[in-house]
């Protein structure tokens, strides 16, 4: 995602979880990796010591590996560090 529009879209997803949801809150993240040890932990480990419910489901060949977290956080601004800090993870999708 270019730089630009990465602003952007985390501006409107700010304003919308401030619209949506009364903080804090539970928030359900869902990643789609390829399925590999290292980045499956490398988002694990940017939940960790957070009391995140995580969840793992491999794609039917196996490719892929959808990750579901529920994690409570305090605001949107949580949220989104952890959308960034999980950007950086090489093949990640964000849904």
């Amino acid at each position: 995602m270019e730089k630009e529009n990465s602003d952007e879209f985390y501006a409107r997803l700010r304003e919308q979880l401030l619209e949506n949801t009364t903080w804090p809150s539970d928030y359900l993240y869902k990643f789609i990796v390829p399925t590999d040890e290292k980045r499956i932990a490398q988002i694990n480990n940017i939940f960790d010591n957070t009391g995140a419910v995580i969840e793992s489901k491999k794609s039917k060949k196996g490719t892929y590996t959808s990750i579901s977290i529920t994690v409570h956080l305090n605001d949107p601004d949580e949220v989104i560090a952890k959308y960034k800090e999980a950007a950086l993870v090489e093949g990640v999708i964000s849904l």
